[in-house]
C-alpha cells in the first residue's frame, strides 16, 4: 500500500484511498452525546400506581394527566402546580368544550385526602370526566 509521501517515485494519478477516520470520530462523539442527553428527554412523574385488575380504555383526544405523588404535589400534564395554580387550571379545563378527560394517577402511598381534595375541587368546577389510572394487575 502506497501512502502519498512515503512513495519514492512521483505518482502521476491522484491518492484513490478514502480516510474514514474523521467520519468515525464524529460519529462515536454523536453517539456518546445521544446516550448521554437520552434520559433529559424523559421528564416523567415517577409514581408506585396501585395494581387492579381491569381492561386498559382507548386515550380520547381531550385528555389531562393529573398526577399526585405520596407526599400530595399535583403534577398537571407531569408540570407540578402549586395550590392556586391548580384551582385556575381546573377552571380552564371546565370551560374547553368539550369537556377534557381527567386522568388520574394517585401514587399508592397518597393520602386519600389528597385525592378527595382533589376530586372535590374538579367537581366543585364542574369537571365531570375522571378515571383513575392503575397498573395491571400481574395473573398469579
Amino acid at each position: 500500500m502506497a501512502f502519498g509521501a512515503f512513495n519514492h517515485h512521483r505518482q502521476k494519478e491522484a491518492m484513490a484511498d478514502i480516510n474514514v477516520t474523521p467520519m468515525v470520530d464524529v460519529m462515536l462523539v454523536l453517539l456518546v452525546v445521544f446516550i448521554l442527553s437520552a434520559p433529559m428527554f424523559t421528564n416523567a412523574v415517577s409514581l408506585d400506581l396501585p395494581k387492579a385488575k381491569a381492561a386498559a380504555t382507548a386515550q380520547g383526544a381531550a385528555t389531562v394527566t393529573v398526577s399526585i405523588d405520596a407526599e400530595g404535589t399535583v403534577y398537571w400534564d407531569n408540570e407540578a402546580l402549586k395550590a392556586d395554580e391548580l384551582a385556575a387550571r381546573l377552571e380552564g379545563a371546565a370551560q374547553r368544550s368539550p369537556q377534557p378527560e381527567l386522568q388520574l394517577r394517585a401514587d399508592r402511598a397518597t393520602r386519600y385526602e389528597a385525592v378527595a381534595q382533589f376530586m372535590a375541587a374538579a367537581q366543585g368546577q364542574g369537571l365531570t370526566k375522571l378515571v383513575f389510572v392503575t397498573d395491571p394487575k400481574e395473573p398469579k
